[in-house]
């Protein structure tokens, strides 16, 4: 059998299934096609992280907004400072006002569990262009990390194509999705590399 980029796919999909972590595919993936959160996801983990909080609707919503409001047209800044929310937490304040604020944090780091993993293949994503990342691992309904596959038996192709094909096309195609970036992988199946959107071919290590 011919290592091709779709057995490469299934077989990164069986690997993350074997640390329970839930496959999807994108054609099962209910959502606008410009949006690129899984706020469904979002919605339920916020939910049941600050139901002690007595979290409301509302509440939930205006976090969404907060982190929809980054513009993708800024891109490396809008990435940099989701992170660090990500990464930080910030405080809400409630909406009413007699409540104590709240101090989010949109991962669950303490209790890893009670995040809601998965991984999703071929889902469709429409920007200035229609794109479709080989993978993308969603957190909490965030895409927070980003594959691109290449076949090692193609000729004339080669990791970095997958490496232009995030850090070109999907970059200038779909900028939404990268918003929430934590970091990219590209891999041929023997070839494997990670590394920032806006790092250099050089810096993916």
């Amino acid at each position: 059998m011919k290592f091709t980029e779709e057995t490469l796919e299934q077989a990164v999909i069986e690997l993350f299934g074997e640390v329970d972590i839930p496959h999807y595919h994108g054609e099962t993936i209910h959502k606008e096609m410009s949006d690129v959160l899984l706020r469904d996801d979002l919605r339920v983990f916020l939910q049941s992280r600050y139901k002690d909080e007595n979290i409301t609707t509302i509440e939930i919503e205006s976090i969404l907004r907060k982190i929809d409001l980054y513009p993708s047209s800024a891109l490396y800044e809008s990435n940099r400072d989701i992170i660090r929310l990500i990464a930080d937490g910030f405080t809400l304040k409630r909406d009413d006002r007699s409540q104590k604020d709240i101090f989010i944090e949109l991962l669950d780091f303490e209790k890893p569990t009670r995040n809601i993993f998965k991984i999703v293949n071929q889902l469709e994503i429409q920007g200035t262009e229609k794109r479709i990342p080989d993978g993308i691992v969603y957190i909490n309904g965030l895409p927070l990390v980003v594959f691109e596959f290449k076949s090692a038996v193609k000729e004339n192709c080669t990791i970095k194509d997958a490496y232009t094909q995030l850090t070109v096309r999907y970059r200038r195609d779909i900028p939404e999705l990268f918003k929430y970036n934590a970091f990219c992988i590209i891999s041929d199946g023997v070839n494997n590399k990670m590394g920032s959107l806006f790092s250099p071919y050089d810096f993916f290590y």
